[in-house]
Parts: structure tokens; sequence; C-alpha cells
């Protein structure tokens, strides 16, 4: 049997594509069709003539992410309430022995630290995600996007500069995430205001997303007291046939609550000094559908 090395050779790559791309939108749906795309453009192409594969296709896909972003931009659509990123199931295992490396890799891909990438030009963006989260010399980055060596450091300086100065410091250890997600969702779905009360940080904020399409606060909650009130009072109306189930996502601790086995939410939870300084929920069920068969 022949083998396609050129669909090998994509494949092996892919994992590396679709995070380029996820990083640079913010949406899973438009990353997958954007490495699509890029497929497309590699089956193609006169490969012969290609000497690095991982570097040309992360060139394409960088740059077919930054013609969608643009146009995404461009078109200045309304988004109805808080914008949250759509959940991204992260798991690197093995493809990421170096811990140092997850630790580079999940923070990029955090819900707080793309919220804060959504502010940044469509160049400043890519110039960060190569940068940043992949490690790429600026010449090869130069070299990807048309652009000479100086003024992709100037963009990278001011992206970093940009990022760090709106970018939560949050504690990332993942054990003590998951405990305090589920001590808060115990909390949370018995309506025990005081336990909730002792687990959130006074100045703890809540962001819903719901893009208008369901039920989710149309702006952020901040106080612990508001926080904690809104989150009893939903719990006492309840859920039909509620479940939960714990993921990876974005780079850390996530759980799913699942309305007669179908995605309803996704609750993720920031940590700093041994407490929730943040709340994400995700209720736009555009943002569900790739959770869908998880």
């Amino acid at each position: 049997m022949a083998i396609d090395t050129g669909t090998d050779v994509f494949e092996e790559h892919r994992p590396v594509l679709l995070g380029v791309a996820y990083r640079m939108l913010g949406r899973v749906t438009d990353a997958e069709d954007v490495v699509q795309e890029a497929w497309l453009r590699w089956s193609a192409a006169d490969r012969s003539e290609v000497r690095e594969p991982r570097a040309y296709l992360v060139r394409v896909t960088t740059r077919l992410a930054i013609d969608r972003l643009r146009q995404v931009k461009a078109r200045g659509e309304t988004y109805v309430g808080p914008w949250l990123p759509e959940p991204y199931v992260t798991d690197f295992g093995d493809t990421v022995p170096d811990t140092a490396e997850q630790a580079v890799l999940a923070d990029s891909v955090s819900l707080a630290v793309l919220v804060v990438m959504e502010s940044l030009s469509p160049l400043e963006r890519a110039v960060f995600v190569l940068r940043e989260a992949f490690g790429y010399p600026y010449a090869e980055i130069a070299a990807m996007l048309d652009r000479g060596e100086p003024a992709v450091r100037q963009l990278a300086g001011r992206a970093r500069k940009h990022v760090d100065e709106r970018r939560p410091r949050y504690e990332v250890d993942p054990v003590k995430r998951r405990d305090l997600t589920e001590r808060f969702l115990v909390a949370a779905g018995g309506g025990d205001l005081e336990a909730l009360m002792s687990l959130l940080a006074p100045d703890v904020r809540l962001v819903g997303d719901s893009g208008g399409k369901t039920k989710a606060p149309l702006r952020v909650l901040e106080s612990a007291d508001h926080v904690g009130r809104f989150i009893v009072g939903v719990a006492e109306k309840g859920v039909q046939d509620l479940t939960w189930r714990f993921l990876e996502l974005n780079g850390g601790p996530a759980a799913i609550a699942l309305s007669g086995g179908k995605p309803d939410s996704v609750f993720q939870l920031e940590i700093v000094d041994g407490r929730i300084q943040s709340v994400y929920i995700i209720r736009n069920p555009d943002k569900l559908h790739s959770l869908m068969d998880i």
C-alpha cells in the first residue's frame, strides 16, 4: 500500500498548527477552518521545494489566521455581554515532555491571556503567539510575516508590554485549582452562601459569556457579595438533569455542566493566595459545540 507522505507530514504538525490558529483567533471552529485551508494549500503545493515543512506550514497557517482576524475586526461585530474565548481542550501529555514548556503553552492559551490578546492588532498577536508561546526566533518570524527583523522585534516588545501590564497573576497549581473547583461546585450546588463566601476573594470577578443567546450576566460582576449571591440564586433555580464532568480546558482544570447529557455551561476558576479570584462561565451555545463529543 502506498503511503501518502504529504498527508503524514501534515498530520504530524496538525496539533501545532491548530495551537497557533486557536491562539490567534480564540475560536476553535475558526482555527479548524484555518488549518483545513492550510491543508488545501499544502496538498496543492510543490512540496519538493519545501525544505522545512513545519516552518512552511506554520507560516501558511499564521498568514491565514491573520487574514481571518482582520476580516472579523473589519466587520466590527457587536458582541452581547462579556466575551470569552471558545473553550479549548488541552492535554499536552507526552507531546510536550518539558514541564517548563508545558507551563508556557498553558499560560498562552489561558482564558485571561486570550482576553487580553483580543486588544492586540493581528500582526502583534501573530508575533506574540509565535515568539512567546512557540519560541520562534525573531528572524524566522520576520520571514514568515514578510517583515524586517527590527519591525518584528518592535511588534513583539509592544505586544509583550501590553499583555504583561494587563495579565492577571494567578496560581497555576492544577491540584489546588481542581480542589477549589470541586469545593466551589459543592457550595454552589447546595446553596451554601457562607461556604461559598469562604472560597471567594473579596474582590472576586465573575465573567459570564452568553453572547445574548442564553442567560448569563451582561456585565462583569465584582465583589464576593455580588458573585456569591448571584451563584446561589442561579443554583436555587436549578438545571434540569444536571451532571458535572471535569477536564482540562485552556491549560487548566475546568468543569462542564451537562443538562440531559449535553453541555450547558463551562466553569473555570482562577486562584490567588488560595482563594477564587475570577470565575469564568461560558454559556454561549455556539462555543460549546466542540465539547459535544467529549
